[in-house]
């Protein structure tokens, strides 16, 4: 029943509601899928995840939910509505329930619900469909398919059925892991703003079917700018000491960060920033000010400091705390001067959260960035585009 296998990805907090759960009825309705266990696993995560970041939720749910299973009515369509109001009630948050009151209500939903399931219990018999009896279909009963899962039949004819969830390819998605480079230019995407510069060389397909419509049919060519990324981003990634353990996520992300942004500059500094950083690690002497940096790039430039954090906190807050050379003024004076100046700043920081509060030096940085100091994981640097976004 796929009422129970909806609770299940809610259990396993995929962000599920009941329009997917209907879709997916509807979906099936029309045989959209045709003799294929892969092809029913697809149409259900398709129709069922949004984000490609819950792909392993659900692979985990759908293999906890199917494990094993020897017989199952799908469509029982005596399914008491008090018990799915009991359970959806239960399980939906306050956020969904305001959804779903844009949507009807939940009678209204739960109605169309038991509408489909009935619709459903009265497909063919026989053939190649995805539901049905005495067919080669691999979702139905009493037939034979080499992929095939038995619905609503007493014993196993054939232990034929097979499982392809249990790959969970999508291992790396989850947004609690820490960062790939495939998952961290997907977060770094929510950052992306576009722009039309540049010469029209560009056709625009909408325009020209418009035009051609208002030309009586003979063919008038629109063209359009160039898409580009607009948004400007400026980098300081702390390097050596304690970031010797992070030198693979570093490489990732800046990767990722050279792929996806057209305007980007960077800069190295050592634990804190103090009056200079420098672009390449071979010559650190040549240093540039920070007042030059203030100089050269505008206010509208995110900026995003990369470092653990991890550090004395007199590295910080005392003049001479540099462990490199004698500093006049404070980490904090310089990292203060940053923040204000450009409009939207963050942190990343490779180390786990829950080990942030054990280190002063990283309660000092959350307070100079007024919390916005970041994780980087899936979840962390997507919050952390997310502020960058800010008006």
């Amino acid at each position: 029943m796929l009422i129970e296998f909806f609770l299940t990805l809610k259990r396993y907090k995929v962000p599920v509601t009941l329009r997917e759960l209907l879709d997916l009825l509807g979906a099936l309705e029309q045989n959209v899928v045709f003799a294929s266990w892969d092809d029913f696993y697809s149409l259900t995560r398709i129709v069922m995840v949004k984000d490609e970041a819950h792909y392993d939720r659900f692979d985990r749910a759908f293999a906890h939910y199917f494990k094993g299973v020897q017989a199952l009515d799908l469509f029982n369509e005596d399914i008491p509505a008090e018990w799915l109001r009991k359970e959806l009630e239960k399980r939906l948050s306050a956020e969904e329930k305001a959804q779903m009151a844009t949507l009807g209500g939940l009678d209204k939903l739960l109605e169309t619900l038991q509408e489909r399931l009935k619709e459903q219990k009265k497909r063919h018999q026989g053939g190649s469909k995805w539901i049905g009896t005495g067919g080669t279909s691999p979702f139905g009963a009493y037939g034979d398919n080499p992929e095939g899962m038995r619905i609503g039949q007493d014993g196993n004819r054939n232990f034929s059925a097979v499982k392809v969830w249990d790959k969970r390819e999508f291992k790396n998605l989850s947004n609690d892991e820490t960062l790939s480079t495939r998952n961290v230019q997907m977060a770094l995407r929510k950052l992306r703003r576009f722009a039309r510069t540049g010469a029209a060389e560009e056709l625009d397909i909408n325009a020209t079917i418009g035009s051609t419509a208002k030309n009586a049919g003979l063919l008038d060519l629109q063209m359009i700018a160039e898409r580009h990324n607009a948004v400007k981003v400026l980098m300081f990634f702390d390097v050596g000491g304690s970031m010797d353990g992070h030198i693979q996520q570093m490489e990732q992300l800046f990767s990722a960060v050279q792929a996806e942004f057209k305007h980007l500059k960077y800069y190295y500094f050592h634990n804190c920033v103090y009056e200079g950083v420098w672009e390449d690690n071979a010559r650190r002497q040549n240093l540039t000010s920070i007042h030059e940096i203030k100089r050269t790039y505008g206010k509208d430039y995110k900026c995003i400091f990369v470092g653990d954090a991890t550090m004395g906190p007199y590295e910080i807050t005392y003049p001479g705390g540099s462990v490199e050379h004698w500093n006049e003024q404070t980490g904090e004076y310089w990292m203060t001067m940053l923040t204000r100046y450009f409009t939207h700043s963050v942190w990343l920081n490779p180390q786990p959260m829950q080990i942030w509060r054990y280190h002063h030096s990283i309660q000092i940085m959350q307070h100079i960035m007024q919390d916005k100091m970041y994780p980087m994981t899936v979840d962390g640097l997507g919050a952390a585009m997310a502020s960058l976004l800010k008006k």
